[in-house]
């Protein structure tokens, strides 16, 4: 009985195993998306001192990017705290001092 059991509930066991493949990979990528958002600005930061993008390009896409960390930091200020604590470094490399133009 013991097998026949095994073989009717594994559609079961395997659907079951999957949504928690998804969740964890959902999870996984909400506490990777602050990061990411630091490494786009960054990039911009980059982008603008090597003269890639206008000044008024940058504006528009860093708006975007902090409104989208800061709707981040309110969802869930518990994975920010914890990111803070070994992200504060990265924070400091996004500050760019820009000369006037």
């Amino acid at each position: 009985m013991l097998i026949i059991d095994k073989l009717l509930l594994s559609p079961i066991f395997a659907t079951v195993w999957a949504a928690r493949q998804i969740q964890k990979a959902i999870e996984q990528e909400r506490v990777m998306e602050p990061e990411l958002i630091t490494a786009q600005l960054s990039e911009l930061y980059m982008m603008l001192e090597t003269g890639k993008i206008s000044e008024q390009e940058f504006q528009v896409q860093e708006k975007e990017l902090l409104d989208r960390l800061e709707e981040i930091q309110e969802q869930e200020p518990g994975i920010q705290k914890a990111d803070q604590t070994g992200s504060e470094t990265a924070d400091e490399n996004i500050v760019v001092e820009r000369s006037p133009v």
